[in-house]
């Protein structure tokens, strides 16, 4: 950014003309160092992902017991195709089982999933809202009540209703996970990826957080993030932490700190791949990334100071450290007080700073454009099978891809003030995953 602001204002020996020049100058390069010291390895991720994939030692692996969680609140339209995709597995049903939680379900979700053979519980409390309640609700009945003692299995996948899962998903799972991982996050892809850019928004990034981030955690043996869905757990880690303890607005955030704070590392599976539906329309989306922007304000206040704390000696808490907190709060500053010093040099006449605070602005701003851009088509090169939607829209999406990661400003802005609660979002995607696999064959 220090080029770009000298080639623009500068030209490398300028001298400032006023003290307030000084400081817009100052701002705009501590901005763009603060923002390459906390996401260089970020940089070496994309990169060092692009060309490889983490993998795991061959051997012979033993097929333990894997029960699939679903946290599902009116999910009627789709929850028979994500039940159907798991009954589709080459892993031996025998040792797969499904448990649903209908969650203050006012439909007949709980009935579909009974007729199609699963372990239905359900839950009606409308003070404690949300996937950790409900969760926890679940593990504790089928940990501590004698009649669900015979049905635990050695470990949990646990999956959101609208989601589906390849063919392959569970051999490839229990794979890491018997290699050592307790815990063990996917590949998430997107059914409904070309619907409009926001959804592609969605699903380009959930990409980069399995291809790019997780993948190259896996690599580097660092503790990979789990993503709301599509993570397995062992029984045991469930167990461990009192049957899903976890209850902030991102509470799987929330998990992935405490595990990565205690010493321990989630595993990831590039080959384990399953599809979630994204939001399509920006009311609906706005009103979940809120959720989450709030969601990591939470776990930052109650884990910041240990991140802190451990940062050098752990460098999954530095990861951690930079991913729920820095970007959106740098952001912020850079597009208001750029645009306020800018206003103000005018306003006093002092036309230099005016001038900077305004190129330094445009600079930051393309600067992350680009840095997007160049995630995004990273992706579409790499992952460019993966996607499903037309060609077309996997280019076109690139581009629009920063501009769904630029609402994040105010959203993060939002996030700070009134209350922030959970809202359900309805799932429509009638997409099972044979038309998904259909068009891989293709």
């Amino acid at each position: 950014m220090q080029f770009f602001i000298d080639v623009i204002r500068y030209h490398g020996n300028i001298p400032f003309s006023s003290g307030f020049e000084g400081f817009v100058y100052a701002f705009a390069q501590i901005i763009g160092i603060l923002f390459v010291l906390l996401y260089f390895h970020q940089f070496v991720f994309v990169i060092l992902s692009s060309f490889k994939k983490a993998k795991i030692a061959n051997k012979v692996f033993k097929l333990h017991t894997i029960g699939f969680v679903v946290s599902a609140r009116n999910e009627s339209n789709v929850i028979a195709n994500l039940i159907k995709s798991i009954r589709l597995n080459d892993y031996p049903q025998n040792l797969v089982k499904i448990f649903v939680v209908a969650d203050n379900c006012t439909d007949n979700t709980a009935q579909i999933c009974r007729d199609l053979g699963c372990v239905v519980v359900e839950r009606f409390d409308q003070t404690k809202i949300g996937k950790g309640y409900a969760l926890n609700y679940l593990f504790n009945k089928l940990h501590n009540e004698p009649e669900y003692a015979s049905l635990i299995p050695d470990a949990y996948v646990i999956v959101d209703a609208d989601n589906v899962v390849k063919s392959n998903y569970i051999t490839e799972m229990n794979k890491v996970y018997d290699s050592g991982y307790d815990v063990v996050a996917s590949y998430r892809n997107t059914k409904n990826f070309g619907s409009n850019w926001i959804s592609a928004g969605y699903g380009y990034w959930f990409l980069h957080e399995s291809r790019h981030l997780n993948n190259a955690r896996m690599i580097f043996k660092s503790s990979c993030f789990v993503m709301g869905t599509g993570f397995l757990i062992s029984a045991n880690t469930i167990k461990e932490f009192n049957n899903w303890d976890f209850f902030t607005l991102t509470e799987d955030v929330q998990f992935s700190t405490e595990y990565a704070l205690r010493g321990k590392k989630v595993g990831y599976c590039n080959d384990a791949e399953f599809f979630d539906e994204q939001p399509e329309k920006f009311k609906q989306s706005w009103n979940q990334r809120v959720r989450w922007a709030r969601g990591y304000y939470q776990v930052y206040g109650l884990k910041g100071k240990d991140l802190i704390k451990n940062m050098f000696k752990n460098f999954s808490c530095w990861d951690i450290l930079t991913s729920i907190f820095p970007a959106m709060i740098l952001s912020l500053l850079t597009v208001t007080v750029l645009p306020i010093c800018s206003i103000i040099g005018l306003c006093v006449g002092d036309f230099a700073a005016a001038s900077l605070a305004f190129t330094s602005l445009i600079a930051n701003l393309v600067m992350m454009y680009v840095s997007i851009f160049f995630v995004g088509l990273t992706l579409c090169i790499t992952e460019w099978k993966k996607i499903k939607t037309s060609n077309f829209k996997k280019i076109l999406y690139v581009f629009t891809l920063p501009l769904f990661m630029f609402t994040y400003i105010p959203i993060s802005v939002r996030a700070m003030f009134g209350s922030v609660g959970w809202k359900p979002i309805t799932h429509t995607s009638n997409v099972n995953i044979e038309e998904l696999e259909k068009k891989d064959s293709k």
